[in-house]
Protein backbone atom coordinates (compact mmCIF):
# COMPACT_ATOMS: atom_id res chain seq x y z
CA UNK A 1 0.00 0.00 0.00
CA UNK A 2 1.37 3.52 -0.85
CA UNK A 3 0.14 6.08 0.88
CA UNK A 4 0.69 9.61 -0.40
CA UNK A 5 -0.59 13.70 1.15
CA UNK A 6 -0.47 16.43 -0.72
CA UNK A 7 -0.58 19.76 0.54
CA UNK A 8 -2.58 22.99 -0.78
CA UNK A 9 0.04 23.50 -3.09
CA UNK A 10 0.38 20.05 -4.73
CA UNK A 11 -3.71 20.55 -4.93
CA UNK A 12 -3.71 23.65 -6.88
CA UNK A 13 -1.30 21.72 -9.83
CA UNK A 14 -3.75 19.14 -9.62
CA UNK A 15 -7.21 20.46 -9.99
CA UNK A 16 -8.06 23.94 -11.39
CA UNK A 17 -10.50 25.05 -8.84
CA UNK A 18 -9.64 28.11 -6.76
CA UNK A 19 -11.48 30.42 -4.20
CA UNK A 20 -14.17 30.14 -3.44
CA UNK A 21 -15.02 27.18 -5.07
CA UNK A 22 -11.63 25.40 -3.77
CA UNK A 23 -13.04 22.78 -1.08
CA UNK A 24 -10.16 21.01 -0.18
CA UNK A 25 -7.15 22.06 2.11
CA UNK A 26 -4.98 19.01 2.42
CA UNK A 27 -4.82 14.80 1.50
CA UNK A 28 -4.00 13.26 4.62
CA UNK A 29 -4.17 9.51 2.80
CA UNK A 30 -4.38 8.67 -0.70
CA UNK A 31 -3.78 4.98 -1.82
CA UNK A 32 -3.02 4.95 -5.56
CA UNK A 33 -6.38 3.40 -7.75
CA UNK A 34 -8.24 2.81 -4.02
CA UNK A 35 -8.86 5.70 -1.74
CA UNK A 36 -8.84 8.76 -0.42
CA UNK A 37 -9.31 11.14 2.75
CA UNK A 38 -8.79 14.70 2.06
CA UNK A 39 -9.46 17.52 5.02
CA UNK A 40 -11.43 20.61 4.07
CA UNK A 41 -11.80 22.88 7.06
CA UNK A 42 -14.50 25.39 7.28
CA UNK A 43 -13.91 28.92 8.01
CA UNK A 44 -16.63 31.70 8.75
CA UNK A 45 -15.25 33.87 6.39
CA UNK A 46 -16.68 31.57 3.32
CA UNK A 47 -18.76 33.57 1.11
CA UNK A 48 -21.70 31.24 1.05
CA UNK A 49 -22.35 31.42 4.97
CA UNK A 50 -23.56 35.14 4.45
CA UNK A 51 -26.73 34.14 2.82
CA UNK A 52 -26.98 30.24 4.34
CA UNK A 53 -27.40 31.18 7.10
CA UNK A 54 -27.31 34.59 8.41
CA UNK A 55 -28.58 34.10 11.80
CA UNK A 56 -27.14 29.82 12.25
CA UNK A 57 -24.63 28.94 9.19
CA UNK A 58 -24.53 26.03 7.81
CA UNK A 59 -22.11 24.78 4.89
CA UNK A 60 -24.62 23.91 2.04
CA UNK A 61 -25.23 20.12 1.47
CA UNK A 62 -24.37 20.98 -2.53
CA UNK A 63 -20.67 22.28 -1.51
CA UNK A 64 -19.97 18.96 0.97
CA UNK A 65 -20.86 17.00 -2.54
CA UNK A 66 -18.52 18.89 -4.37
CA UNK A 67 -15.69 18.84 -2.06
CA UNK A 68 -16.16 14.99 -2.26
CA UNK A 69 -15.93 14.72 -6.01
CA UNK A 70 -12.76 17.29 -5.47
CA UNK A 71 -11.27 14.59 -3.40
CA UNK A 72 -12.49 12.13 -6.11
CA UNK A 73 -11.19 14.05 -9.39
CA UNK A 74 -7.42 14.35 -7.29
CA UNK A 75 -7.42 10.26 -6.40
CA UNK A 76 -8.45 9.65 -10.39
CA UNK A 77 -5.87 11.98 -11.64
CA UNK A 78 -3.26 10.65 -9.42
CA UNK A 79 -4.30 6.74 -10.22
CA UNK A 80 -3.92 7.25 -13.69
CA UNK A 81 -0.44 9.06 -13.55
CA UNK A 82 -2.14 12.04 -15.18
CA UNK A 83 -2.91 15.67 -15.12
CA UNK A 84 -5.96 18.36 -16.57
CA UNK A 85 -4.83 20.84 -18.90
CA UNK A 86 -6.61 23.30 -20.81
CA UNK A 87 -8.56 21.17 -22.93
CA UNK A 88 -9.58 18.65 -20.35
CA UNK A 89 -12.36 18.57 -17.67
CA UNK A 90 -13.33 16.26 -14.67
CA UNK A 91 -17.84 16.41 -15.03
CA UNK A 92 -19.87 15.10 -12.33
CA UNK A 93 -21.92 12.27 -13.95
CA UNK A 94 -24.05 11.08 -11.65
CA UNK A 95 -25.21 11.31 -7.89
CA UNK A 96 -26.78 8.94 -6.23
CA UNK A 97 -27.98 8.06 -2.46
CA UNK A 98 -27.03 11.71 -1.35
CA UNK A 99 -27.62 11.71 2.55
CA UNK A 100 -26.88 14.49 5.00
CA UNK A 101 -26.63 13.33 8.79
CA UNK A 102 -25.69 16.57 10.75
CA UNK A 103 -24.84 20.15 10.15
CA UNK A 104 -21.35 21.55 9.06
CA UNK A 105 -20.68 24.85 10.39
CA UNK A 106 -17.74 26.62 10.80
CA UNK A 107 -14.90 25.89 12.51
CA UNK A 108 -15.50 22.52 11.56
CA UNK A 109 -13.32 19.90 9.76
CA UNK A 110 -14.57 18.00 7.30
CA UNK A 111 -12.59 14.69 6.59
CA UNK A 112 -13.46 13.53 2.82
CA UNK A 113 -13.42 9.50 2.31
CA UNK A 114 -13.90 8.56 -0.78
CA UNK A 115 -13.39 5.40 -2.42
CA UNK A 116 -13.14 4.36 -6.15
CA UNK A 117 -15.67 1.43 -6.66
CA UNK A 118 -15.14 1.12 -10.26
CA UNK A 119 -13.60 2.76 -13.43
CA UNK A 120 -15.28 1.53 -17.19
CA UNK A 121 -16.02 3.18 -20.22
CA UNK A 122 -14.48 6.79 -19.24
CA UNK A 123 -16.69 7.19 -16.34
CA UNK A 124 -15.30 6.42 -12.66
CA UNK A 125 -17.64 5.51 -9.94
CA UNK A 126 -17.08 6.46 -6.00
CA UNK A 127 -18.29 5.89 -2.39
CA UNK A 128 -17.71 9.30 -0.56
CA UNK A 129 -18.76 10.04 3.01
CA UNK A 130 -17.67 12.99 4.84
CA UNK A 131 -16.89 13.17 8.41
CA UNK A 132 -17.13 15.80 11.50
CA UNK A 133 -15.21 14.27 14.15
CA UNK A 134 -16.71 10.23 14.12
CA UNK A 135 -20.02 11.90 12.90
CA UNK A 136 -21.04 10.97 9.60
CA UNK A 137 -22.40 14.87 7.90
CA UNK A 138 -22.74 13.53 4.37
CA UNK A 139 -23.05 10.28 2.01
CA UNK A 140 -23.51 9.86 -1.50
CA UNK A 141 -22.34 7.59 -4.50
CA UNK A 142 -20.88 9.80 -6.98
CA UNK A 143 -19.82 9.09 -10.47
CA UNK A 144 -17.32 11.36 -12.87
CA UNK A 145 -15.93 11.68 -15.94
CA UNK A 146 -13.51 13.94 -18.15
CA UNK A 147 -13.69 15.19 -21.10
CA UNK A 148 -12.10 16.80 -23.57
CA UNK A 149 -13.34 20.21 -24.37
CA UNK A 150 -13.27 22.05 -27.24
CA UNK A 151 -11.79 25.63 -28.52
CA UNK A 152 -13.82 28.29 -28.71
Amino acid sequence: MTTTTLDIHQILKKIPHRYPILLIDRVLELDKGKRIRALKNVSINEPHFLGHFPHRPVMPGVLMLEAMAQAATVLTLISLDTELDDSTVCYFAGIDGARFKRPVEPGDQLVLEVTLDRAKAGIFKYTGKAYVGEDIACEAELMCTMRRIEAA
